[in-house]
């Protein structure tokens, strides 16, 4: 993997701004309103398909959020570090694959590779299942399954572990990206940009009243890089209905189609030295055969009922159905500086995924001793089939990576490795939302969870079987309103993350387990939209599995350790001044290591300090709208820009 702060895309502004401007029509009659007079941007939102909907909003920030929970709430309400890329931001800073939006968001990093296969970190934890609309699929930066993020109206993403309801997965973090849902009235919207090293996109997006509410989208990416040969293409198109069976009862349904594929680049060797080599960053060590191809089919349901009394029931699906194909060359050796030469091998994979997700949950809010509280009730279940075809290629040849060259004859390989993977997870979910006295709120959340996984050797026929029954996951929280604006909060979650690694004696090492405790601060700043957060955290990861030298096998016990603090100040500073900026502090280590010394490095990748920062003012006249942009970013280095757009 390549590895970089964040680097800056800047796109031809006023022809692009132009082409929107002109395009659109219907819901996008509030860029002609006139000037705003106050602070209040703009009114809340009650779309019944998505009361949290930032589309159409200008703002950066917002106070409804559903991650984390099973309905949107207010994000005072949440006793975790939240953070939500709204629509205008996505468009402002052309964020489009969550990769983008990891690297600009506190507390979450990037680890590049090409665009939309970068791998994603948070608290030094990567990710493998990203959701939507609260519904998961798995996650993989090898296979490019990250989303084009045109189909969606917003990016929710939350640190720390979310096992209520997850139950398994990294503890890092949670991404949930919400769909854009179709409007009762006729929309129609088209953008076209332009960037460096021939870098060109498109979006179509026609929303409106069909047999219910409809919607469709489009978009297509064609991109080069500032290192030769390589280049990436990403299509997605999407449809979507919504439909009233009655007046309390919505059905949705949601399907969309994404291709991916280009010639991939596996990053440059370093020197001997451990340093990195003096030769331009142009450089291309690979074949001019190199191929990747990534297709993915989804489809996502739910019926959603809401009672007089103010109960909610909802029940949804998702399915996926993605398929890979990948092959390239790459240096695998260090090189000497005085000779230039690394070795050159090859791999192909041939990848199937299958991944289905069900849950189904309601919930209630009752009077009791004086207060409104809520009780909330779900089971879920998932399962992923995931098969790989694989081998690798050796010996072909060596490259002086001072004068390259992609003329590499193309090997045939042997899939030699032929493997399924099934985890299979179900679960009982609860929390109870108590409002004891004024101004406090109580959460106590618990799950149990079933789970198998049974990984099979397509070449051998032999099984192996990795389960856990019953195991409970609690969440609680604390909530206290300071005043009307300000809320302190504390929070502690569980950790379970089944482990596949055989130990010496070659039975399966028991779950990873463990714990977060988090304190916090958040404040809506007057009624201008401006949300401001700060928490410090202390997660605990124990009996991770660690590799035992000269042996394939692992020793259990290892425990980690990641502490760190994160402030973000998010939305609207005055009428047309927009800002988003975020510090984090991020330690790593080892409590306890089963092969090595206490005390080293957990995430070596992991930035001890980070500051992101961007901004957007409006220009207001009633002749023409210009916004300026200014954004940095730093974690070893920092990089900054300005641009201007007409509207």
């Amino acid at each position: 993997m390549r590895q970089s702060c964040p680097l800056l895309f800047l796109s031809l502004g006023v022809p692009i701004a132009t082409a929107t401007a002109a395009l659109m029509t219907g819901m996008a009659r509030a860029d002609e309103a006139e000037p705003l007079p106050s602070l209040q941007i703009e009114e809340r939102r009650t779309d019944p398909a998505d009361p949290g909907r930032t589309e159409g909003s200008t703002s950066y920030g917002t106070d409804r959020i559903s991650v984390g929970g099973k309905s949107v709430r207010e994000i005072r309400e949440v006793p975790r570090s939240v953070t939500v890329m709204t629509r205008a931001r996505l468009d402002d800073q052309n964020l489009t694959q969550l990769e983008d939006v990891a690297r600009r968001t506190p507390g979450f990093l990037a680890l590049s590779n090409d665009p939309g296969r970068s791998s994603i970190f948070s608290h030094g934890f990567e990710f493998d299942n990203a959701l939507v609309d609260g519904l998961p699929a798995p996650l993989s930066s090898i296979y490019g399954t990250q989303p084009d993020l045109a189909i969606f109206d917003r990016v929710e993403l939350l640190r720390g572990p979310t096992g209520l309801f997850g139950g398994t997965g990294e503890p890092g973090g949670t991404v949930n990206l919400i769909r854009k849902r179709p409007t009762e009235t006729f929309g129609a919207r088209g953008t076209l940009e332009a960037g460096s090293w021939n870098n060109y996109r498109g979006v179509a997006d026609v929303s409106g009243p069909i047999t219910g509410d409809g919607r469709v989208v489009g978009a297509y990416q064609d991109r080069e890089s500032f290192t030769d040969t390589t280049d990436t293409q990403v299509g997605v198109g999407y449809a979507a209905i919504d439909a009233d069976i009655t007046e309390d009862t919505m059905l949705s349904l949601g399907v969309w189609r994404q291709e991916r594929e280009g010639t991939p680049f596996n990053g440059l060797p370093v020197s001997t030295t451990g340093e990195f080599l003096d030769i331009s960053r142009s450089t291309f060590v690979g074949a001019d055969w190199n191929r990747f191809e990534n297709s993915s089919n989804e489809a996502i349901a739910s019926l959603t009922h809401n009672f007089d009394d103010g109960g909610r029931a909802e029940v949804s699906g998702r399915v996926t159905d993605r398929n890979v194909d990948l092959k390239y060359a790459y240096g695998s050796t260090a090189v000497d500086p005085a000779i230039g030469t690394t070795n050159i091998i090859a791999i192909q994979r041939a990848y199937e995924e299958r991944s289905y997700a069900l849950d189904a949950h309601y919930s209630q809010p009752f009077e009791a001793l004086g207060g409104r509280h809520e009780i909330l009730i779900g089971a879920d279940w998932r399962r992923y089939v995931q098969s790989l075809d694989s081998g690798t290629a050796r010996g072909l040849g060596m490259v002086n990576v001072y004068s390259p060259s992609s003329d590499i004859a193309e090997p045939d390989i042997a899939m030699t490795e032929r493997t399924r993977v099934e985890p299979e997870q179900y679960g009982l979910y609860s929390r109870l939302t108590l409002r004891p006295v004024q101004d406090v709120t109580v959460l106590l959340g618990g799950r149990l969870s079933w789970y198998e996984s049974t990984a099979t050797d397509r070449n051998t026929g032999v099984t192996s079987t990795v389960d856990a029954d019953a195991e409970f996951t609690p969440d609680v929280g604390l909530v206290y309103d300071l005043t009307d604006d300000i809320a302190l909060y504390a929070s502690y979650a569980g950790i379970f993350q089944p482990q596949t690694q055989l130990d010496e004696a070659g039975n399966p090492i028991e779950a990873r387990s463990g714990e977060q405790y988090e304190l916090g601060v958040k404040a809506a700043l007057g009624n201008s939209g401006l949300i401001a957060t700060l928490a410090a955290f202390q997660l605990r990861d124990s009996n991770r599995a660690m590799a035992i030298s000269g042996s394939t096998r692992y020793a259990a016990g290892a425990e980690v350790e990641v502490r760190g603090i994160e402030a973000e100040v998010s939305g609207t500073i005055l009428p047309g001044w927009e800002v988003q900026g975020g510090y984090t502090f991020t330690r790593t280590k080892y409590l306890k290591a089963a092969t090595s010394t206490s005390g080293t490095t957990f995430s070596t990748y992991t930035p001890k300090h980070v500051v992101h920062a961007f901004t957007r003012y409006t220009l207001q006249n009633r002749t023409a709208r210009w916004r300026g942009f200014m954004s940095a970013a730093g974690c070893a280095g920092s990089v900054a820009s300005t641009t201007w757009r007409a509207r």
